[in-house]
């Protein structure tokens, strides 16, 4: 398989055959910018006034704070609390609240920093994905061996770049389609089996893969793992 600067991290989330490859993507993308904004980047100007204007969500601060060292969160904490502080909200206010404060302030609650560059690098990431699905023969074949897109990628692969793909959007779209729906299906099939063995007629049947079918179908349907205890028959 050909390989070049853009093509070897597709490779390398393709590789492992592992879940859905895009959330490994993702990941991958969310831990470098994590690592980025809390290291090198804490002390470039336009950065910070970026970090300052957008904030993170909960996921990105909570992986801010677990990879990056104390004082560089909480030197780009103390820069945006400075800037909500003075701008949005000041300890001392009279009178009506101004319309447009309330508003910065709701849309700042909504943004990440994080979110937009990722939003904007998996988007290019898909278009790399499109070139190689119709350059490279090797690639497409490990495309086919996934074993699942999840709805979230299956969405943003199919939606994003269609006049890339021209003429292969139909077969792209059935080998996408095969990879979610075909997993689509054995979820489905899962959790019925997993509600069925409530019923005391089946008291003794075999459980097959169903166990962890209610996690694995919130990945399915989110992009995220949840931890939980692993499921225990006898206590149902």
């Amino acid at each position: 398989m050909k390989e070049n600067i853009c093509s070897i991290p597709i490779n390398d989330v393709f590789m492992p055959k592992d879940g859905c490859p895009m959330c490994r993507m993702r990941n991958m993308l969310e831990e470098r910018k994590a690592e980025y904004i809390t290291g090198s980047a804490m002390m470039e100007p336009n950065v910070r006034m970026k970090t300052n204007e957008q904030g993170f969500c909960y996921r990105h601060f909570s992986m801010m704070v677990k990879l990056g060292k104390r004082l560089s969160n909480a030197l780009i904490l103390d820069s945006h609390l400075q800037k909500i502080s003075e701008e949005l909200v000041p300890a001392n206010i009279s009178g009506k609240p101004d319309k447009k404060k309330m508003a910065a302030l709701d849309g700042l609650i909504h943004d990440c920093f994080i979110c937009r560059d990722i939003k904007e690098n998996m988007e290019n990431m898909v278009r790399i994905v499109h070139a190689m699905w119709i350059a490279e023969p090797e690639f497409r074949q490990l495309y086919a061996e996934q074993p699942y897109i999840c709805l979230e990628h299956f969405s943003l692969l199919m939606n994003v770049d269609k006049k890339g793909l021209g003429k292969n959007l139909p077969d792209f779209y059935a080998a996408t389609s095969k990879l979610t729906g075909g997993y689509l299906e054995t979820l489905r099939g899962d959790i019925s089996h997993f509600c069925q063995m409530f019923d005391y007629r089946n008291a003794n049947a075999d459980w097959g893969n169903s166990k962890d079918s209610i996690e694995r179908s919130v990945e399915f349907l989110t992009g995220e793992k949840i931890e939980t205890e692993p499921f225990d028959d006898e206590e149902q």
